[in-house]
């Protein structure tokens, strides 16, 4: 088992960042922290790079129910990184089933599975917005009358 969940989308960073925070919303899911890795790179060792969000997602009743079975769960991250590579922005979350490895605690599993439900369904949704447009562009007919599919000319 991988230890992440990750997709591209089609949009810029600061703008899939806005959906990001979006999605993990819908799926009951705050925003506790962000660390800019760019701006701290670049202001702690003059180093340049493109976008970096590290953002601390949490599920208020999901983190309640772990902290129940095991008070030092919070040692592990619930992250969610929003990095730009090659001019894509990519989403990356920690799947949180790991926990379970880590902590070898199996009464952590349904907590482990609804969350990683939870943060599929928010980058499914992303995932699905970035095919819905990708489906709604026009076809503008190209030079000479042809028309080519999801191209605008």
């Amino acid at each position: 088992m991988g230890y992440g969940i990750s997709i591209p989308i089609e949009a810029p960073f600061a703008e899939g960042t806005a959906r990001v925070r979006d999605a993990l919303k819908a799926q009951g899911f705050g925003v506790l922290t962000e660390i800019d890795m760019r701006a701290t790179l670049r202001d702690k060792l003059g180093e340049a790079m493109e976008g970096y969000l590290i953002l601390g997602a949490c599920n208020p009743s999901l983190a309640h129910r772990a902290l129940g079975i095991d008070s030092s769960i919070g040692l592990l991250p619930c992250n969610v990184v929003v990095r730009s590579e090659a001019g894509q922005t990519i989403v990356e979350a920690l799947d949180p089933r790991t926990m379970v490895t880590i902590t070898g605690q199996p009464a952590l599993q349904s907590v482990a599975d609804e969350a990683a439900g939870r943060l599929r369904a928010a980058l499914d949704s992303l995932r699905r917005a970035a095919e819905h447009a990708g489906a709604s562009r026009l076809d503008v007919p190209a030079a000479g009358g042809a028309s080519r599919p999801g191209t605008l000319q």
